[in-house]
């Protein structure tokens, strides 16, 4: 495995933008699997799912480690539009996929896989990674402030987007100077600015939507829980870890885990795909 991994409990996040994102990721001990695991059927493409202020190139060194471990991976654009609009969205890119399926997300991501797995029997685990693990009728923002601890708000800037059917949208943007110390403290000072300057903001439309029906609720799953998260509190983290029968570790590590620790976050997710298979 990587850096201090320990299984836990579970908690729920903390201000209304706590949501995720990150970039390219660094290079560490490719993640293996043990050959067993190919005897039981065949090997599930792993869909990736990035939360807000980042895009897909923050699973760089997480998509790395799961290609040499031989599993094909995909990592989809998250509009960060609205819940029920990217569920939506993660439902047709996973139409287009053949064979059984382990849904992963980070922060917001998370609230998406929640919902696009649903009534899906192809998929077989949902991983969460530093994530919100929503029940029907909760928000993002909702979640965030249920606990203390989140400085997310204090770093964020609301603008006006329009929207496609006239009128205008408000959505949320990290503060470039804030960036590396709000999002990933733990990121080299160079990668975090490419990071901050590459962010996709979120709707706060879709941080407030409140979710559907859980899969986790028929769906074993795993979650990776980051004790230096400053987007979401990981007591949070651990209570909606719990409240799903989540498998956990923790790791010491921001938000933006997916980037600083990759071969962490890529032990989580061979983990649930070996015990589902």
């Amino acid at each position: 495995m990587h850096p201090k991994r320990r299984t836990l409990a579970f908690a729920l996040p903390a201000t209304v933008a706590a949501l995720l994102g990150a970039a390219p990721a660094t290079s560490a001990a490719p993640a293996t699997v043990p050959a067993a695991a190919d005897r039981h059927g065949p090997k599930p493409t792993i869909v990736l799912v990035h939360g807000a202020f980042a895009d897909a190139s923050s699973w760089s060194g997480t998509i790395r480690r799961l290609q040499r471990a031989g599993y094909p991976v995909l990592a989809p654009a998250n509009p960060l539009r609205g819940l029920a609009a990217d569920t939506a969205y993660l439902r047709s890119v996973l139409a287009a996929v053949e064979g059984p399926v382990v849904l992963v997300g980070h922060s917001y991501g998370g609230a998406v896989i929640s919902g696009a797995a649903l009534g899906d029997i192809r998929v077989k685990a949902l991983v969460y990674i530093a994530a919100f693990t929503p029940d029907k009728g909760e928000s993002a923002a909702e979640l965030a402030a249920k606990f203390p601890g989140s400085t997310l708000g204090d770093t964020v800037n609301p603008r006006s987007y329009p929207l496609p059917g006239g009128g205008t949208g408000t959505e949320l943007v990290i503060e470039r100077a804030q960036f590396h110390r709000q999002f990933a403290a733990d990121v080299p000072a160079a990668d975090a600015a490419v990071m901050a300057a590459t962010q996709r903001p979120v709707a706060t439309a879709a941080l407030e939507e409140k979710a559907g029906e859980a899969a986790w609720k028929t769906i074993p799953s795993w979650a990776l829980i980051v004790t230096a998260d400053k987007n979401i509190p990981p007591a949070a983290e651990r209570w909606m870890a719990r409240r799903a029968g989540s498998h956990i570790t923790e790791v010491d590590a921001s938000h933006a885990v997916a980037v600083s620790r990759p071969a962490v976050v890529a032990d989580v997710i061979l983990d649930a795909v070996v015990a589902t298979r």
